[in-house]
């Protein structure tokens, strides 16, 4: 089984192109970098590892309309093999991820400010605690 999932967020903007397929259509190929936080940080540095990803298709066309750098996502794909010889005779080792779902991983931003709503202080090994007026507004009362 090859199945990946990770959350991280895009290094640059994604890079599409399209292709030309079989039956005369065009598809999209979106290409981007996901900086995904390793768990452990080392004498608490934080540190991130680098994947390059592939959409392709509606995928694609989601990622050139909608991500652009910094964006949170999280996604689940496969891991592909790209190992080729290139024209010097050497042998290039490349691994990208194949996306086959993503979505986005925090809210929309407002003003580059994360979306925040006001809730109610909770007590520790108490039940949360409910603003006064509210019961006008619920649907049921006895």
């Amino acid at each position: 089984m090859n199945k990946v999932i990770m959350m991280g967020r895009l290094v640059r903007d994604p890079e599409v192109r399209y292709t030309q397929s079989r039956n005369g259509e065009h598809m999209a190929v979106a290409r981007f970098t996901l900086a995904v936080d390793r768990r452990f940080a080392k004498d608490g540095e934080t540190s991130a590892d680098f994947f390059t990803c592939t959409a392709f298709g509606k995928l694609g066309e989601f990622a050139e309309k909608y991500l652009k750098k910094g964006t949170k996502i999280a996604l689940t794909g496969r891991i592909q093999n790209d190992n080729y010889t290139n024209k010097n005779g050497e042998k290039v080792y490349s691994t990208q991820i194949m996306v086959d779902e993503m979505e986005f991983a925090e809210s929309k931003q407002t003003d580059g400010q994360p979306k925040t709503e006001e809730q109610p202080k909770q007590k520790e090994d108490e039940f949360l605690a409910i603003p006064e007026g509210i019961e006008a507004d619920l649907p049921f009362r006895s």
